[in-house]
């Protein structure tokens, strides 16, 4: 097969089998892509899986300094969005991991249509702050321990209908004064109260 076929081979995987490729075949891989393939192939496979896969034995020891982005979804109440994550039991803020040269911007309007499937424009996005620091650990049930830099957003203007993924139990409209108390985003929302109080 050629590094095209391969690709595609890789794209049409499941999830599943993607995030289980040996190490000794993914050097074989990537000892023959270019750049572009190597972030194309990042891309499919998703940046923080595609990382641990190149880290083989250490894959769950070593911890990730992740990029990604958040959204603080406002409806017409001024309540939040949140998302009862499948893989934990938390509640959390849509978003997700920064792929290979993509832009921030990018990055929240893909993972709010992946996990809500709500559509949003970028001239509709409302920067509220980068958030990084000990506060953004997160550890997760398979072992991986990340540290995200967050860039976290407002949205007050969307269209579509709310529906979620796998990666969900369920997603809810909450007002700041009735939040869940098993949160995963607390530093986020409370950044978010900061910045709305302004």
């Amino acid at each position: 097969m050629n590094n095209k076929e391969i690709l595609a081979s890789i794209e049409n995987m499941s999830s599943e089998k993607r995030r289980n490729l040996k190490y000794d075949e993914l050097v074989k891989i990537i000892n023959n892509f270019s750049v572009e393939e190597i972030i194309n192939l990042s891309n499919i496979i998703g940046y923080p899986v595609f990382t641990r896969l190149c880290m083989d034995k250490l894959k769950h020891k070593f911890v990730l300094l992740q990029d990604g982005a958040a959204a603080i979804i406002v409806n017409d109440e001024g309540k939040i969005l949140l998302q009862n994550r499948s893989d934990k039991n938390i509640w959390g803020l849509p978003g997700g991991c920064q792929e290979l040269g993509e832009r921030f911007q990018d990055t929240i309007i893909r993972e709010v249509k992946e996990e809500t499937n709500l559509d949003v424009r970028e001239e509709d996005l409302e920067l509220i702050d980068i958030v990084s620091g000990m506060s953004r650990k997160n550890e997760y049930p398979n072992g991986d321990v990340v540290i995200n830099n967050t860039v976290l957003y407002c949205i007050r203007k969307y269209s579509g209908q709310l529906k979620w993924d796998n990666e969900s139990k369920e997603m809810k409209f909450f007002s700041l004064d009735e939040l869940p108390i098993n949160q995963n985003d607390l530093d986020l929302i409370e950044v978010y109260k900061k910045y709305i109080e302004k």
